[in-house]
């Protein structure tokens, strides 16, 4: 390797202390097509922009697997999740997963489920003199896509595998408390739920011929051999835990709805605008900063080279922001989308590529049916916002307002 290409000073200190910022500030300061930083002692380079998207996903250039490290396995994504295979054993499950997330049956059943999740909710949230609407999103979510999966859940069980849907998310990119209330939430929900596919595979539990929790706990690999149990588990939750992170996007529609009001009336009425505003969230607010994988050989990315073995970041906050791509990328403004759909490699909140063969989030098209379906629901809510600190910090991984987005006096919609 070319030493005058290898960074000195080790940057995962304040890669982490930054948050979101620190590769926008790397790329401020610095000229050329990549950025170049040593993280976790070893060399890391940076791209961004939709070629940077078509050359990451690409197996040829970049793998996935041996790149996320173990507190992201064991915390977000679970250990042998398919977002850790490449090649013909990660087609085979992300095809299974695909076959739930993607089809418009099976996206409109969860919509239907988790809006009348909602709807319950809002009758019970009458009731209080406030409640946090993130914390409330949780539960609605959790409700709506165990209904979906066809995962039983009683109703006092509701909160807790709420709780520990939503701190797998949220303590995937620390290493501190909410980093070990992740592991724990995962191994209660891996342990509870690899009982249950044990129990469907002896016939001891049924579910719905073709309801997700079947067909996780009958999916075969690319051997032909029946996922072990844990292995089950995990993707369940892989099918589960995304929707539940929406909770984030839920929240941040509150936080836009009260600080431009004016997108209230017609979010509330015109579909077509429900959908750009659900676009504009996920390209305006925080939420992955970066996603990563390994040079799988020596490289070059526009005349500048790329070691075999090199960390490759694809700068997704930074791209979602990037002034090249989007005409003022700081103003929240949904009617950029309906002027002009996301092109595939442009927004890319969620991992670019594609979703059928690539990395990309296959529940990516049902999370932007859900927030679009609450979204419109919460414009049409009646309710008012207390004071209270909303601040977003770009240093804390997720990001979401710091009071949670407290609401008070809700009444229902009429009519």
């Amino acid at each position: 390797m070319d030493p005058r290409h290898t960074p000195v000073l080790d940057r995962t200190l304040p890669m982490l202390a930054n948050g979101y910022a620190w590769l926008p500030d790397r790329w401020r300061n610095t000229k050329g097509p990549l950025v170049r930083a040593r993280l976790l002692g070893q060399h890391a380079v940076a791209l961004r922009g939709p070629e940077a998207v078509r050359f990451f996903y690409d197996e040829r250039h970049v793998r996935r697997h041996t790149a996320l490290p173990e507190p992201v396995r064991g915390t977000l994504f679970g250990k042998g999740a398919v977002h850790t295979l490449d090649g013909g054993a990660h087609r085979v499950r992300k095809a299974m997963l695909i076959s739930l997330l993607m089809s418009p049956t099976g996206i409109a059943d969860l919509v239907e489920h988790t809006a009348a999740a909602w709807d319950e909710a809002v009758r019970s949230w009458a009731q209080r003199p406030q409640v946090v609407l993130f914390d409330e999103a949780s539960r609605v979510l959790t409700r709506g896509v165990f209904r979906w999966t066809g995962i039983p859940l009683d109703a006092a069980d509701e909160a807790s595998a709420a709780d520990d849907l939503v701190a797998m998310v949220d303590g995937f990119a620390t290493l501190g408390p909410r980093h070990w209330r992740a592991r724990l939430a995962r191994r209660r929900q891996e342990d509870r739920l690899g009982r249950l596919v044990e129990r469907l595979r002896s016939g001891a539990a049924t579910a719905a011929p073709g309801a997700a929790v079947e067909v996780v706990a009958h999916h075969r690999d690319a051997d032909g051999h029946l996922l072990d149990p844990h292995s089950a588990a995990v993707e369940l939750l892989n099918a589960t835990r995304p929707a539940v992170a929406i909770s984030w996007f839920v929240a941040f529609s509150a936080h836009a709805l009260h600080l431009w009001p004016r997108h209230r009336a017609r979010l509330g009425e015109d579909a077509a605008y429900a959908r750009a505003f659900a676009h504009e969230i996920r390209r305006f607010y925080p939420f992955a900063p970066f996603v990563g994988g390994r040079a799988v050989q020596d490289l070059t990315w526009h005349g500048h080279p790329i070691p075999a073995g090199a960390l490759v970041l694809l700068d997704i906050y930074g791209q979602n922001h990037d002034a090249r791509m989007w005409k003022d990328p700081y103003t929240f403004d949904p009617q950029r989308f309906i002027d002009q759909p996301p092109g595939r490699d442009d927004l890319i909140p969620q991992g670019g590529g594609a979703p059928a063969t690539g990395h990309r989030c296959p529940g990516e098209d049902a999370t932007i049916a859900l927030l679009q379906t609450l979204a419109a629901r919460l414009a049409r809510l009646d309710y008012t916002v207390p004071e209270q600190n909303m601040a977003i910090s770009l240093r804390r991984v997720p990001a979401r307002p710091r009071s949670g987005m407290v609401i008070s006096g809700v009444h229902p919609p009429t009519g």
